[in-house]
Formats: structure tokens, C-alpha cells, sequence
């Protein structure tokens, strides 16, 4: 039967019980006796020992280890919990044709978060383009395309505001946190290597430390493409809106996937291509910004969970997502009306919500 930790009461008049019987005369029952000092004294003690001894146990399995120790459960076993990532992109400058931008040339957002160029940049023309990174990483550092920095430090003949270039500043995401850690330490634990079965290329399309890329879900499937093929399909859902990987991505994954694999398997890997599902909301109540914010959140936690390649998504489970959104009382959902069902390849997005 499981172990039940004594409270402190308990612990007290356990004490006090066993003075009594084996102390003849003793007066540890009188609140204010010495022996009833000694004993509560006692069973505070004890009771602090009983309480490391559980935290202890705790630490002895992956699933309720804190932070530190989940951190070396996953050390052994070799996963490695995912950095926080800069962000990066192409920038901009405008300026006077021949000036040059240094690298490790500092810019920074209206709120002073700061970016770094990673090369020299002589301007052939007017404007030139260079790639820059985040100092600091985290999601944080990702800005779309066209939002203005500006240089720290003016620079002769360089105008002091610019802009991100088309692509924006992607790939910056935060440090793993300890919910996905684990998850993929009990994969790991439960789906040991095999030399290539469908749980192995999860663990290497997840690799971030082996090829950068923050791959959030995998979808391996074999013979798709004929005997002896493996495609494989992830997604990257903490780095852009929709999740979709670019190609970019793909490639790096893919590279990695080639070195991992069997000899004797003929690997695919691609992104899945967005099927963006619209929705159509009416009669909310409440109607404020805050309720559609929180049935936007759901909505993506939705597809999130249950989109997958060639998969439908419930019509019954996204009415549910809906009402179960933090202050909704009532809503109207007029389109999708059925079931949403992707085909081969394609994976169900979240696309535009429109408020009638």
C-alpha cells in the first residue's frame, strides 16, 4: 500500500505518546511542560525530514523531477534541451552609393532590443542588403518585414532608420521549457533506437542541437513514395504563424536525416503544404477583444493538437475549442460547417477569423 506522510500533528502526539509510556511520571500531555516543548521540537524536525525525503523521491523519476534534476535525468540519456535561438534575417540600409556598413555593426528596436550585422556591406547603391542577427535569443528577436531599427551608432553617409527585408527575422524561439523537455525525454526512454523505425526519425527531424532548426512535430511515412521510401513531414510551430517550414528548414533537416539513416532507405523529407481554414464567427458574447484573443489561442492550440497531414479535423471538436475559450458564454459559429479534411501532404492551418 502507498506510504502516508504523517502531519505534524500526527508527529506530536506520536512524540508526546512515547514520552508518556516510557517515561513513568512524565508530564509531556501539559502544553507548557518541558517534555511537551521537547516533543513538539522534535516533530518539527521530523516532519521537515519527512518533507525532503518526499521532495527526494520526486527527484528519483523524470516525471516529477523540478527543473535542475529533469535537466540531468535528460543529460543521461542524451537529450538535450533546445537553446533559446537569435533571430535572423536580411536588413536594409539606405545611404550615400560607396558607404560601408562594418560587421558587428549595432542596431536596435524602439524598445532597445538589439540586433548585430554578420557581415561587411560596401552600398553599391543607394540601399543594400546584409544579413543581421539578434544579440539576445528568443522569439522575441523575430520582426516582419518592413519594421524599422535603427543604427546605434551613426554611420557617415548611412541613413540612421531601416528596414527588415522581405522573409523578416525569423527562427528566433525561446528555451525549451521544462513540458517539452520531458516529453521528449520519455520518447526517448520509451522509443529507444532501432536503426531507422518511424520513432528514430522523429528523434532526428527534433534533433536542434545536431541542425538548428526548432521542428515541433514529425510526421514519418513509409513507402508514400514507393518501396523503400520514407517521407517525412515536420512542422516548426514556435517559429512562424502557421507553422509551415521554409525551405531552408527543410533542407538542414533533411541533410541531418541523410547522415542518420539506413543505407537502404530512400528519405523524402518536405514541409507540409497550409490548407488555411476560415472561420466565420457570429453573435459572440462577450464581444470583446480579449474573448476573441482567447478563442484565436484555442483555435491554434486546436489544429496544433489534432491537424496532421491528409487528416481531418472535427467540425465537434472545433466547436468545442470555441466554447471552452476563457470568457465565452455564446457564439454563432457559421462557417466551417463540417468536418475539415486535408488531402495527402496537406495539413489544416489556422486562416483568417472574421467577427459578424
Amino acid at each position: 500500500m502507498p506510504f502516508s506522510r504523517p502531519t505534524l500533528a500526527d508527529l506530536v502526539s506520536q512524540i508526546t505518546s512515547d514520552i508518556k509510556s516510557n517515561l513513568d511520571g512524565s508530564s509531556a500531555w501539559l502544553r507548557r511542560a518541558v517534555l511537551s516543548v521537547l516533543a513538539r521540537a522534535f516533530a518539527g524536525a521530523l516532519h521537515g525530514i519527512y518533507g525532503f525525503i518526499s521532495w527526494i523521491a520526486k527527484q528519483a523519476f523524470p516525471d516529477t523531477a523540478e527543473k535542475a534534476n529533469l535537466r540531468r535525468w535528460a543529460s543521461i540519456w542524451g537529450v538535450k534541451p533546445k537553446p533559446a535561438w537569435p533571430a535572423g534575417g536580411n536588413y536594409t540600409f539606405t545611404g550615400v552609393v560607396g558607404s560601408v556598413i562594418e560587421k558587428n555593426t549595432v542596431l536596435q528596436r524602439a524598445d532597445g532590443f538589439e540586433y548585430i550585422t554578420q557581415a561587411d556591406i560596401e552600398l553599391a547603391a543607394t540601399s543594400g542588403t546584409v544579413v543581421i542577427e539578434a544579440v539576445m535569443g528568443g522569439a522575441a528577436g523575430n520582426l516582419p518585414e518592413g519594421a524599422a531599427l535603427s543604427l546605434v551608432s551613426p554611420i557617415s553617409g548611412v541613413q540612421t532608420n531601416g528596414a527588415v527585408a522581405a522573409g523578416g527575422l525569423t527562427q528566433g524561439s525561446d528555451e525549451e521549457d521544462d513540458e517539452s523537455l520531458l516529453a521528449r525525454l520519455l520518447d526517448r526512454i520509451q522509443s529507444p533506437p532501432h536503426g531507422g523505425n518511424k520513432a528514430d526519425y522523429e528523434t532526428w527531424a527534433k534533433d536542434k542541437d545536431a541542425h538548428g532548426i526548432d521542428v515541433t512535430r514529425v510526421w514519418p511515412v513509409p513507402l508514400e513514395l514507393g518501396l523503400g521510401t520514407v517521407t517525412v513531414r515536420f512542422m516548426m510551430d514556435n517559429t512562424y504563424g502557421d507553422g509551415i517550414p521554409q525551405p531552408a528548414d527543410v533542407a538542414a533537416v533533411a541533410a541531418y536525416i541523410e547522415s542518420q539513416r539506413p543505407v537502404t532507405a530512400e528519405v523524402t523529407v518536405l514541409a507540409p503544404v497550409a490548407k488555411p481554414l476560415n472561420y466565420n464567427i457570429s453573435g459572440l458574447v462577450p464581444g470583446d477583444a480579449a474573448v476573441r484573443a482567447a478563442i484565436e489561442s484555442e483555435l491554434r492550440d486546436l489544429h496544433r493538437r489534432e491537424a496532421v497531414p491528409g487528416g481531418t479535423l472535427l467540425i465537434t471538436h472545433i466547436r468545442e475549442a470555441i466554447s471552452i475559450s476563457a470568457g465565452e458564454y455564446d457564439h454563432n459559429l457559421v462557417s466551417p460547417t463540417e468536418n475539415e479534411v486535408a488531402d495527402i501532404g496537406e495539413i489544416s492551418t489556422v486562416g483568417t477569423i472574421t467577427w459578424s
